[in-house]
This record gives C-alpha cells, sequence and structure tokens, in this order.
C-alpha cells in the first residue's frame, strides 16, 4: 500500500493501536485478550498496519533529566540562504543535543529541538556549535519552562 494514502482501520485495529501506543511492549496475548480475538489474528493486524506505513516502530522512551539533561529549547535558526539548508541539517545532525529539526514557513529557516544539562551548557552549545555553523546567520532561543501536552494524535 502507498504510504500516502489514507489507511483504513476498523475498531479492532483502534483497540490495539491505542493499547500499543499506550504501552508498546503489551504482549499480543494481552492485546488478544482485550479485543477478542485470537493472538494469531491480533498479530496479523499488527503486521497489516507496519505494512501500511501506519504504524512507523515502537521505541522506549528515556526520561533525559535521570540523565542530567534539564533544559529543552527551541532554536529557531535564520539562513543567509535557501540553498544552505541541506548543509545546515548536516552539520546540525552532528549535535547529539540536537533532537528535533524541522523546516519551518516564516522567519525561520529551520526548527530544532535541543536537550541540554543547563542553561551553561545550552549557551555553549548555541555560542560555539549551533552559531558558527557556516550558512547560519543568527537564532533566536525559547526555553521551555514545563511541557504541558505530550502525546499522539488520537484514533
Amino acid at each position: 500500500m502507498n504510504k500516502q494514502e489514507n489507511v483504513k482501520i476498523d475498531g479492532i485495529d483502534k483497540i490495539l493501536l491505542n493499547g500499543l501506543m499506550q504501552n508498546a511492549r503489551m504482549s499480543i496475548n494481552q492485546l488478544s485478550k482485550q479485543v477478542g480475538i485470537s493472538g494469531a489474528a491480533v498479530h496479523q493486524r499488527i503486521k497489516k498496519l507496519e505494512k501500511s506505513g501506519l504504524i512507523e516502530g515502537s521505541q522506549i522512551t528515556i526520561n533525559p533529566k535521570q540523565l542530567g539533561y534539564t533544559t529543552l529549547a527551541f532554536v529557531g535558526i535564520y539562513l543567509d540562504k535557501a540553498m544552505n539548508n541541506p548543509s545546515a541539517v548536516t552539520q546540525l545532525k552532528k549535535i547529539n543535543e540536537v533532537i528535533e529539526c524541522h523546516f519551518t514557513t516564516g522567519d525561520w529557516s529551520v526548527l530544532v529541538k535541543i536537550l541540554c544539562k543547563d542553561n551553561e551548557h545550552l549557551m555553549n552549545l548555541l555560542n560555539n556549535q549551533i552559531q558558527k555553523i557556516p550558512g547560519i546567520s543568527r537564532t533566536e532561543t525559547f526555553i521551555s519552562l514545563n511541557q504541558q501536552i505530550g502525546r499522539q494524535i488520537t484514533l
């Protein structure tokens, strides 16, 4: 199936997906009991959803604060020229603290999400790495005080 097409899901698929979104490590047996169909049928449905592109994978979520990363910031990046986008992103990929990177509309060319140990770490990263990337003319930084919502799309 083409990943650009809308995927058709039924009520059982929604129950399975909601269960997996709450706990990606939920067993086929547990899911099977929730929806009242065999484990083999659950397995087939999950494989179908993966093949369709609706399920992109599963992951463990690390709590960055437990590793000492207490500062989360969003940095809007202004580039000299749009043609600098690919090379700037290539350089941003080399910075481990950059955990997301998005091309945007509006004033910025790129918006990045950064995790740092503290504000000093963030300042060092901005001054000594990000702002030294060729093509970046300036940055605008917003520090997150506390994330209020973190969720996936609802089914």
